[in-house]
């Protein structure tokens, strides 16, 4: 049914504008945009022009819990891919932001629960196009708003290695369910670390690749400058294969501007040798950090260097100073693509599934379902927003450049950049005890050393490096060029030929 905007309607835009309009202003704004309505009308009868979803799939079912101990998945699949590919044989859980058509997402939301995509992510057709098989989504928390594993609306999702500890976040149920060896591979999300800090906790291998490297098309958006996805694994070889099987431009992602592409399993076998690899001091002794956290990954450094890489401690400045801007410009924009974008994004090219936009809209309401992460970040975005008018935001961008300087300044003398993922490991989760205070503190206090490299948009990875005395695996994190990958992949899998691969090595 065609839409007119009435004279109620008009005048309340007016008063959102700061216009004060009279009643012949409505009438004459009324008859100017006449024919822009009918235009807008118009454009409602169109028929979307989505990507076309190729590989058949059923609506598959929600576990129930003697079948979903680590609570890690939402719903299950099973959709097969080509028949031959480098995947091939391989099975895949997505983090459930990302789009499946036909297959019910809830992007950890109780709003969200029993949405039904009507369009693939081109991660999830690429994935298929190499012969992989997706046997279901993968519990990720409420909004991705957690570097812990307890905010989901349908409870915790557990560690693989000690349950009833936090499985790391946002990409939480990822991580755990290739750590227990429940998917071999899995899609992670990453804004603030939400790839590598589940890898950490459950000593599996995740890159955040390169900022636009790999499509964030039909992946719900937090804010469009940091948004990146990228592999998870078990293996440094397999997320290799992964990340050739996903990478590159789509045609509709407009964050994939002079994107570089490379064989990333040729450079497996390269080993370190000359690699300069700098131990960024800033990474160690936070007050955060575990001693032993620290320590096992100086005897990474100790193992890195006896493989033939030349090692050097030096200092990097901009490793705590990105924190100032980081955390208000991501508040402000993701406040602005939920409001604005239906968690899609806003004001760029890319494809935009109506189906999550009336999603959206049909649960603005509901904020009383918010956890304290969300309504917490909610809160501080659209007070930043309304009290600053986008200044902060701009700041942030407008900053991005000089930062991002001052790490290709460091990169004139070192290939990569060592330190612990997270500063310590995987926590107890909250239980009916925890009071609100402690539960906030520990969705976020784990970010320290990998958000500032989704604001540079450096490629980053997490692999296991050691165990603490009470058996739970520490995280090493290597970060590189912008799109040197290649390099990144050259030192992890030199690091987990000699120390073996999971939380126990060898």
């Amino acid at each position: 049914m065609p839409l007119t905007p009435k004279p109620t309607e008009l005048r309340a835009i007016g008063e959102k504008l700061g216009v004060d309009y009279t009643e012949a202003d409505i009438d004459f704004i009324g008859e100017a945009i006449g024919p822009f309505v009918e235009a807008a009308n118009a454009a409602m009868r169109l028929a979307d022009n989505l990507p076309v979803v190729t590989y058949p799939r059923t609506p598959g079912w929600q576990p129930e819990a003697e079948d979903n101990p680590l609570n890690g998945w939402y719903w299950r699949t099973e959709v097969t891919g080509a028949p031959e590919g480098p995947l091939s044989g391989k099975t895949v859980a997505l983090k459930d932001n990302v789009l499946l058509a036909g297959v019910p997402m809830m992007n950890g939301a109780s709003m969200w629960q029993h949405y039904v995509p009507e369009a693939d992510a081109t991660v999830v057709t690429r994935l298929l196009d190499a012969g992989a098989t997706i046997t279901g989504k993968a519990h990720c928390e409420y909004f991705c708003l957690s570097g812990s594993s307890h905010s989901n609306a349908l409870g915790p999702c557990h560690n693989p290695v000690k349950h009833s500890y936090s499985a790391g976040g946002s990409s939480s149920g990822s991580a755990a369910l290739v750590g227990a060896g429940a998917a071999d591979l899995a899609i992670g999300g990453d804004q603030g670390g939400s790839i590598r800090m589940p890898a950490s906790f459950c000593g599996i291998v995740g890159l955040k690749p390169t900022h636009s490297l790999v499509p964030y098309t039909g992946i719900c958006s937090m804010e469009v400058s940091i948004d990146h996805a990228g592999p998870m694994t078990r293996t440094v070889a397999d997320n290799a294969a992964m990340l050739e099987a996903i990478a590159g431009p789509d045609g509709w992602d407009a964050r994939q501007q002079a994107v570089t592409v490379h064989r990333y399993t040729q450079a497996l076998d390269k080993g370190v040798e000359g690699l300069r690899i700098g131990v960024v001091k800033q990474g160690f002794g936070l007050a955060e950090s575990m001693a032993e956290v620290d320590s096992a990954v100086f005897s990474a450094v100790e193992t890195l260097s006896k493989l033939g890489a030349e090692i050097d401690e030096i200092s990097v400045p901009a490793h705590t100073g990105i924190g100032d801007i980081f955390m208000p410009m991501i508040a402000e924009g993701m406040v602005r693509q939920l409001t604005f974008g239906g968690g899609l994004g806003s004001g760029a090219y890319g494809f935009y599934p109506r189906s999550l936009l009336e999603k959206n809209l049909a649960t603005a309401d509901r904020g009383n379902e918010f956890p304290d992460t969300v309504k917490a970040m909610a809160t501080f975005g659209t007070w930043v927003m309304e009290k600053y008018g986008g200044r902060v935001y701009a700041k942030g961008q407008n900053l991005r450049p000089y930062f991002r300087a001052q790490y290709a300044k460091v990169f004139e003398g070192v290939d990569l950049l060592l330190m612990p993922t997270t500063p310590m490991t995987a926590m107890k989760l909250p239980d009916a005890e925890t009071s609100r205070k402690d539960w906030l503190h520990q969705a976020w206090c784990m970010l320290a050393n990998t958000s500032p490299y989704d604001y540079t948009g450096q490629p980053a990875i997490s692999l296991p490096c050691g165990m603490t005395s009470d058996g739970l695996p520490v995280g090493l994190q290597l970060v590189g060029r912008h799109f040197d990958e290649p390099t990144i992949y050259r030192a992890a899998a030199a690091f987990e030929g000699a120390y073996g691969v999971g939380p126990g090595g060898v």
